[in-house]
């Protein structure tokens, strides 16, 4: 473990000491050079099971990604910060502190929101009604996906912490456009996890606003069977939102249970995200009284 947290730390560093000592190059050179090292560090943060080395991490390195890019904004980087934006806000701060937390949500959606923008017909309707705005969507392909993605999910996660707001309302059914249109170009981005977020829209809400509870069963088991059951926030989400829907107790006991009892490694490729759904399913099971 010392050693995983000495490499972070590492690589941490290293990534302004190249700038710094690269006075012949031009910055927007460097960061674009930079793509496969931040790949490897991705890799590493994604295998790493060191929740808190990596809490403590994050912070400088949604700093550095903010200012690379402001120097060499490109697609890529704009989704990586989406995405570190996220899963920083999603793992450690939406349950502290909910207003930082939309903070972060946002600006990872609009990041996210970045590479869609660069076409003119979503970029005209991005305000409009849902359906000028599902239409365009179909202009999009498989290589638009994960952009779709991160901004959907994020502003999903906006949304969730933001429900006395009115205007809310209105977006919701533009989510439900984009993860659909997730699914219908590459359902298994990302192990499966429109269907999970979509699970959740439907199973948070009641009938009478579009809550449906079959079909958050539907995209739950398509994240299942897509994932193979590996990827434990789908668990985390299937225990909080359906199971609680259905007023299960049972199902939400054992889901969450079954969440704590998964070995470390069980997916070494996400290890960091799994750890992250542990913690939380704890949580939830020493609140279990409040939710039934």
């Amino acid at each position: 473990m010392a050693s995983k947290r000495k490499r972070l730390a590492v690589l941490t560093g290293f990534v302004p000491l190249m700038l710094l000592l690269s006075g012949c190059a031009s910055p927007e050179f460097m960061v674009k050079s930079m793509d496969p090292l931040m790949d490897r560090m991705d890799a590493s943060v994604n295998r790493c099971p060191d929740v808190d080395t990596i809490r403590d991490s994050l912070p400088a390195a949604i700093v550095q990604l903010d200012g690379f890019i402001d120097i060499a904004p490109s697609a890529k980087l704009y989704l990586r910060a989406a995405e570190v934006n996220f899963g920083y806000s999603f793992a450690f701060i939406e349950d502290v502190d909910k207003g930082r937390a939309s903070y972060l949500y946002l600006k990872a959606r609009d990041y996210a929101l970045q590479p869609l923008l660069l076409n003119d017909d979503f970029r005209t309707v991005l305000h409009r009604p849902v359906d000028a705005f599902s239409a365009s969507l179909n202009e999009f392909g498989k290589g638009e996906v994960p952009a779709l993605y991160w901004a959907a999910s994020s502003w999903m996660a906006w949304i969730s912490l933001n429900l006395d707001k009115t205007e809310v309302l209105m977006d919701i059914p533009k989510i439900e456009a984009m993860l659909l249109r997730v699914i219908e170009l590459d359902e298994g981005y990302y192990h499966g996890s429109a269907h999970a977020t979509l699970g959740a829209y439907y199973a948070s809400r009641s009938k009478v606003i579009g809550g449906d509870p079959d079909k958050a069963r539907y995209h739950f088991d398509r994240a299942f069977a897509i994932s193979q059951s590996r990827l434990l926030f789908i668990h985390l989400l299937y225990a909080k939102y359906y199971a609680y829907q259905i007023q299960d107790r049972a199902l939400f006991v054992q889901t969450l249970q079954q969440v704590i009892d998964t070995p470390v490694d069980s997916f070494p490729q996400k290890n960091f995200a799994n750890e992250v759904a542990k913690r939380k399913a704890r949580i939830l099971l020493d609140d279990v009284d409040s939710y039934f």
